[in-house]
């Protein structure tokens, strides 16, 4: 049997979890008005407790599925990572901040039955590309919030805290007053643009919404660390979305790193065949998992000086959550429960 080897921070081999890939888990995280959220749990075999990483897919807000994801298996949970990929309410369904508010209910579930699922409670990241980046971002930005405005909670939940943020190619100003926004959909007019489906109308309309929707507006020095991936060619988002954050992040004194990568467009995470939206001509779906390893200048909140020459992989993710969520693990067994 294949096994994989979890190393801590500084490189000695904690223990080897043995490969074995089943169906991932599917396990209901929340009830909402419009029926059950579910989520994947992709984990390693064996009685291993390890991480979780959620994975919160792209499509406008307004379109994708859990499923609109790269390799996780390949690249997260065979390295002793596990995935929890999740769907969250769509535009069509409700307006923000319902999508924010059911990341959160996510990392929450995790956190409070990560005991039955093998999971540890206390290293938590999120990975999202696009509008998936975006309410990533949102999240990690907000988790030291016990309570947001019309979240409805009890009162006793604790604060969503992540340890990590991987966001891609995601919007950061919806207020178009930073950086300019980006190409709009074939025919669409602005009240049909994915930004207002996602706010319930324009942000000239929306400002106090647009504005709460805006991740660069709401770094504080409380920030996780941050790994950002935009492609310079992206002209759906543009890149200066990420620059705008990674400047933001930095001056809170957060650690962040951007990776601008040359010459890629929108999409680039995605696996080959599924589209963030229908604009094939501007997508890269598929492009990183075929070609492996993409040239891209690097900006490090570690390195203020020139920007560095690199290459952005999906290994470089993995890294990223493995220096900032891995820590001894246990090899004790642990009931796994059933949810409803």
């Amino acid at each position: 049997m294949d096994s994989v080897v979890i190393r801590l921070h500084d490189g000695r081999v904690s223990s080897t979890i043995p490969v074995t890939r089943a169906l991932p888990r599917t396990l209901t995280y929340a009830e909402r008005e419009s029926g059950p959220l579910v989520l994947d749990l992709y984990r390693p075999a064996g009685d291993v407790v390890v991480p979780v990483v959620i994975w919160l897919h792209g499509g406008g807000w307004f379109t994708g599925d859990r499923t609109l994801a790269p390799d996780l298996w390949t690249y997260f949970a065979d390295r002793g990572i596990a995935m929890a990929a999740i769907e969250y309410r769509l535009s069509g369904t409700a307006v923000f901040p319902a999508q924010l508010h059911d990341v959160r209910a996510a990392i929450r579930f995790l956190r409070a039955h990560s005991d039955d699922l093998g999971l540890d409670g206390s290293h938590i990241g999120l990975w999202g590309a696009s509008a998936g980046g975006h309410l990533a971002a949102l999240a990690g930005l907000t988790g030291h919030l016990a309570e947001l405005a019309d979240e409805g909670l009890d009162g006793a939940s604790p604060a969503p805290v992540v340890q990590a943020v991987a966001e891609s190619y995601g919007p950061v100003d919806l207020l178009g007053d930073m950086v300019a926004p980006g190409a709009p959909l074939p025919g669409a007019d602005p009240r049909n643009s994915p930004e207002a489906r996602l706010l319930g109308g324009l942000a000239t309309e929306r400002p106090v919404v647009a504005t709460s929707a805006s991740p660069h507006r709401l770094v504080t020095d409380s920030a996780p660390p941050f790994q950002i991936s935009h492609g310079t060619a992206d002209v759906l988002v543009p890149p200066d979305h990420s620059a705008l954050l990674f400047d933001t992040l930095v001056a809170h004194s957060v650690t962040a790193n951007l990776y601008l990568v040359d010459d890629y467009r929108h999409g680039f995470l995605n696996p080959p065949g599924r589209l963030d939206v229908a604009m094939a001509q501007v997508m890269d779906d598929g492009r990183l998992t075929t070609e492996g390893s993409a040239p891209a200048t690097l900006r490090s909140s570690s390195e203020p000086g020139s920007p560095l020459r690199t290459v952005f992989t999906f290994d470089v993710v993995g890294r990223f959550f493995e220096h900032h969520l891995m820590r001894s693990t246990t090899e004790t067994p642990f009931p796994q429960k059933d949810f409803a």
